[in-house]
């Protein structure tokens, strides 16, 4: 438990950290938040000047820094220069958009990675081996935003078998009560399997495209952690001693395989926070990720911080989240 709280403590240096990086690097991006602002040819040079002190950044970079802090200590995220809405709202809202995605194509590459890289591990050699490391080789040299436009092209332009990318429902269908923010699980919570059933063909080409990308260190881990129990010395010795063939799979090769791919389950998934950003600006899914790289373009401070500050958190939390899974799995790796 002590390591538990310590490690909470220690992740408080490296939030302000972050702080600090996202502060200092939108403050450095080339263009002038006013003159974009300021767009209207009318606009004069005074106008455009009214504007930067409106927005505070004809103060120093300290009083700026200073000034964000004070907001943000009381939970203020800052209000968005494009919407106009504060950052938080917008937050909000998102961002089940994009933990809905993000935990979709998660579960799905969990259910096809683990058993491809097992069965890869006990038929090495065989085509479900080659499968497995031609996956591993697409996953991990094929952007995500291409591997979305080619399932697009293929699946919606040639084939015409999944709808238009859209975003999360097609925009002449009415969203489920919120209740979760899922609309899959709403759907289902409302009773409504026609608004399920078509939020889950939205959902289906980008869990894929992301799933995709975490299929090839899932799969690649899960053979190489499963070839290395099957050839140790306790493996051999349970052979020897008449044991079935499920019974060391299952009982004493899995479970003792499974402690780097737990790790391996944390890494990817805070990979995947990373990757949803162009999955959701190729599908026009309202999440996060596609806010952030909006306000990227047009120069909107705030919504870039509070986007690097949220990812930078999740991560954190799902770093301690892995370590405490490894611990059920082996105690002697995990905290306690």
């Amino acid at each position: 438990m002590s390591k538990i709280v310590w490690r909470i403590l220690s992740s408080i240096p490296t939030l302000f950290g972050v702080l600090i990086a996202t502060f200092l690097i939108t403050r450095v991006l080339p263009g002038d938040p006013a003159v974009f602002f300021a767009s209207n040819p009318a606009m004069s040079n005074e106008d455009v000047e009214k504007i930067r002190v409106a927005l505070g950044l004809d103060k120093s970079l300290i009083e700026q820094f200073w000034i964000y802090l004070g907001a943000l200590w009381q939970g203020d995220l800052g209000t968005s220069i494009s919407t106009g809405q504060p950052v938080a709202t917008e937050m909000l809202t998102r961002l089940p958009a994009s933990a809905e995605l993000t935990i979709f194509a998660f579960l799905l590459a969990i259910a096809v990675s683990i058993p491809l890289g097992v069965v890869a591990a006990l038929k090495p050699g065989s085509w479900v081996d080659q499968l497995c490391r031609i996956i591993a080789t697409l996953g991990v040299s094929m952007p995500t935003f291409v591997t979305g436009l080619l399932l697009i092209y293929l699946f919606y332009y040639i084939l015409g078998v999944a709808p238009e990318p859209t975003g999360r429902l097609d925009p002449f269908m009415f969203k489920p009560p919120t209740v979760t923010g899922f609309i899959l699980i709403d759907g289902l919570i409302d009773g409504d399997p026609e608004t399920t059933w078509a939020a889950f063909k939205q959902i289906l080409l980008p869990g894929i495209t992301m799933a995709i990308f975490a299929l090839a260190p899932l799969a690649r881990m899960t053979r190489a952690s499963m070839l290395n129990v099957l050839s140790s010395e306790f493996i051999r010795t349970a052979r020897a001693n008449g044991l079935t063939r499920r019974k060391i799979v299952m009982t004493y090769a899995f479970r003792n395989a499974m402690l780097p791919v737990v790790t391996s389950l944390g890494m990817t998934f805070s990979y995947m926070l990373g990757a949803n950003v162009l999955v959701e600006k190729v599908f026009a899914w309202p999440g996060i990720g596609a806010y952030a790289m909006d306000s990227l373009i047009s120069l909107d401070y705030a919504p870039l911080q509070a986007f690097m500050l949220i990812m930078a958190g999740i991560f954190l939390l799902v770093n301690l989240v892995t370590d405490l899974l490894a611990g059920l799995v082996d105690p002697r790796a995990g905290l306690s």
